[in-house]
């Protein structure tokens, strides 16, 4: 078996990568750190409140995606939610054998001078529960369920509104 200069080929397709990614003008999203129009649009965006429990949750996970909560904010953000646990599977004792718990979330930009609506989009999120005999511990995984789903459609918010912001800069 010859001796093969796995390092050269390497090299070679690295270059030949990063040549490639060069021509077709991707930019990062945040390009620019706290100045760029993300950054700016996020710094400047209150949350309305969004009732219920897992209202709260989707609230504070917005807030740490944010990295804030704007005093005197340009931009609002209104979040309705549909949170549905939905049973299936089922045991011989005609038991549910799992749960999927689905969070959807509608949410809308406004600007707070105008009441123009820059952005209204949706984002959604599921995860599967394993209905187990012990109703806490079927509650703690529907509530941790819950964390996970929230965390999610706050990410998805956040970097709509990123490519939102830098679209518009644009």
């Amino acid at each position: 078996m010859p001796d093969s200069p796995r390092p050269v080929r390497s090299l070679a397709l690295l270059i030949c990568a990063a040549l490639a990614l060069a021509g077709c003008q991707l930019s990062p999203v945040y390009g620019g750190g706290s100045q760029s129009a993300p950054a700016t649009l996020l710094a400047d965006i209150g949350i309305a409140p969004i009732p219920e429990r897992s209202g709260f949750m989707v609230r504070q996970a917005l807030e740490e995606q944010f990295g804030h909560s704007a005093a005197n904010p340009r931009y609002r953000l209104e979040v309705a939610l549909d949170d549905q646990i939905t049973a299936f599977g089922v045991r011989g004792d005609s038991s549910a054998a799992r749960e999927r718990r689905t969070l959807r979330a509608r949410y809308r930009l406004v600007d707070v001078a105008t009441g123009t609506v820059l952005v209204d989009d949706t984002a959604a999120a599921d995860a599967g529960i394993d209905r187990v005999s012990s109703n806490f511990a079927v509650v703690a995984a529907e509530t941790t369920a819950l964390e996970r789903l929230s965390i999610d459609i706050a990410r998805q918010i956040s970097a709509r509104l990123a490519r939102y912001a830098r679209a518009a800069k644009g």
